[in-house]
């Protein structure tokens, strides 16, 4: 067992925010064989971490406790474990590693990828769990092609913002939702049509668009059936969507079955890299206030990703 300590946020028991525990003597993991252990700069707080946080995936995600929350990070790599040949110490990667809220974390290197010259950190960070997740949305599932039309939900979000962009860039027609002080943002990533749902019922302004990108969940998504043409594709990041529904109306529905792949996360990470993919950064917390960020993630009122910066602990 190492010897070494490190920094990081410890979860005893399932709750609230006030369950993020900053520590100062975990002991830090050591990479075996196939892992790479990296210095963590930045991690990102998303949606997920505080779910699992609340204890309502104890099903999926399974955790002995205590344990570090969070997965999506960038940072430099410490050591390698025996056999990883693709990382070496010193290199920028960003990635998933196992517990992203500490000053080190462990991951295997097929879960890591380079960082292309031009991209900081802190854009790298929210690579996972946010342009990855508008990718999978956009490409992976939904088979986005240019010419099409897709709309876009919560499009000011920590995903909707990439997508609007990577479905620009793709050269499809962009329709967005998003509330009122956040319509001028969304129309300058690119949409072609913002709605702002707190004024206007998407439902009766949209028709006929080949898929839609569900961020939202619930009474939304249902309200969303209705715009696709048949043959159109539903994606949702929230929940199972409906099969029944999917087939009342003649279109595809999916939910998180593929992952883009490490070819897919070069090119994300080099359009940020040259700038044509801009990332909206909400706000950065330093590590020890873990339960700031989260309380601010789950009130949903952001505009952006949000972050822990390892390096202010």
């Amino acid at each position: 067992m190492s010897t070494f300590k490190m920094k990081a946020i410890q979860v005893h028991q399932y709750g609230g925010p006030e369950t993020l525990q900053f520590e100062q003597e975990v002991t830090r993991p050591e990479p075996a064989a196939g892992e790479v252990l990296v210095r963590i700069q930045y991690a990102g707080a998303i949606p997920l971490d505080w779910k699992i946080r609340n204890g309502w995936l104890q099903d999926v995600f399974v955790k002995s406790l205590p344990y570090t929350p969070g997965t999506a990070m960038a940072g430099i790599v410490e050591s390698v474990g025996k056999g990883v040949q693709d990382f070496q110490p010193g290199d920028r990667v960003f990635g998933n590693v196992k517990g992203s809220y500490a000053e080190f974390g462990i991951a295997p290197a097929q879960d890591l990828v380079h960082m292309p010259d031009g991209l900081s950190f802190e854009e790298a960070a929210t690579i996972k769990g946010g342009a990855e997740a508008a990718w999978k949305a956009l490409f992976t599932e939904g088979e986005l092609e240019s010419g099409q039309t897709v709309l876009i939900h919560a499009a000011a979000g920590g995903v909707g913002q990439y997508a609007v962009q990577l479905a620009k860039w793709k050269g499809a027609h962009v329709i967005a939702t998003a509330s009122g002080n956040n319509v001028d943002f969304v129309s300058s990533l690119g949409a072609d049509q913002v709605i702002d749902y707190k004024t206007a019922a998407f439902e009766e302004l949209v028709r006929n668009v080949d898929l839609v990108v569900e961020t939202v969940g619930g009474d939304n998504e249902d309200r969303s059936w209705g715009v696709l043409k048949r043959g159109g594709k539903l994606v949702s990041l929230t929940q199972l969507p409906s099969r029944d529904k999917a087939e009342q109306y003649g279109v595809t529905a999916k939910f998180n079955s593929k992952f883009p792949t490490s070819e897919d996360l070069t090119i994300i990470a080099k359009l940020m890299a040259d700038g044509t993919l801009r990332s909206e950064i909400d706000s950065i917390f330093p590590l020890r206030d873990a339960d700031q960020a989260h309380a601010k993630s789950e009130a949903r009122r952001g505009r952006g990703r949000i972050l822990l910066d390892v390096r202010s602990v």
